[in-house]
Formats: structure tokens, sequence, C-alpha cells
């Protein structure tokens, strides 16, 4: 069974620069033995839940082109990360405030097409059905 993700776990982006920390809000949600709220599927908000990932390098981003001159020129710019949907796959039976945990299987995806995936759930004993 797949660990549940909690505050301190460390996300990753496909087009990022490295891991960062996961931010989960304590408000309505279940907490581990350390006092670390339980993530869900709804845990997806930009720069609240789910941080810069250092340098974009997608080529769809449009704050990475520059002009130099007439020719425009691939810069790799600071990450605006935007995930376009929850969480998912998501526990099917472990509900937090009435939404589905999070799973370290989980990914979302970012409006500039990178994935956004779990790099470490930030526990290692609790885990959902």
């Amino acid at each position: 069974m797949p660990k549940c993700v909690c505050m301190g776990a460390k996300l990753k982006c496909s087009f990022g620069s490295g891991p960062k920390d996961m931010m989960v809000l304590p408000i309505g949600k279940t907490l581990t033995a350390f006092v670390k709220p339980i993530a869900t599927e709804m845990d997806f908000v930009p720069f609240l839940n789910v941080p810069a990932f250092g340098n974009c390098t997608s080529i769809i981003n449009p704050m990475n082109w520059k002009m130099a001159g007439p020719v425009p020129v691939f810069v790799p710019s600071s990450c605006m990360p935007v995930p376009i949907m929850p969480w998912s796959p998501v526990a099917k039976k472990t509900k937090i405030g009435g939404n589905p945990a999070m799973l370290e299987t989980s990914k979302t995806t970012c409006v500039w097409l990178g994935s956004i995936e779990v790099d470490n759930p930030g526990q290692t004993t609790i885990q959902c059905t």
C-alpha cells in the first residue's frame, strides 16, 4: 500500500530545478503522530501547497523566451507553478476532511506541461487505502 503524503513532503517537477517542500495547512486535517497534517487531493494550490521549483525549463512557458534583437532566445526563468487539476491517483477509502488522502504515487500537471510528483511523502509509517 502506498504511504500518505503529509506536511514537509518533497515535490518535484519534470521542468524544475529540484525537489521542494510541500505545505499542508492543518485546517480540518488529520495529523500524524509527529503533528504533521496529511494532504488531500485538493492540496494543489500554487505557492500555498505547491512550491516554486527554482528555474522552469519548459519550452511552452512564455516567460522563458526573451528577445535578443529580432530573434527569440530560450532563457529559463523563475518557476511559477500552475497545477491544473487535483492530485491523482488518491486513496479510495482514506478521507481527510471529506476529501481522499493524497498518496506518494499521486501526480498533477502544471499548465506548462510539467509533471509534478512526490519525491518523498514526508513520513514513513502511515499507509492509505
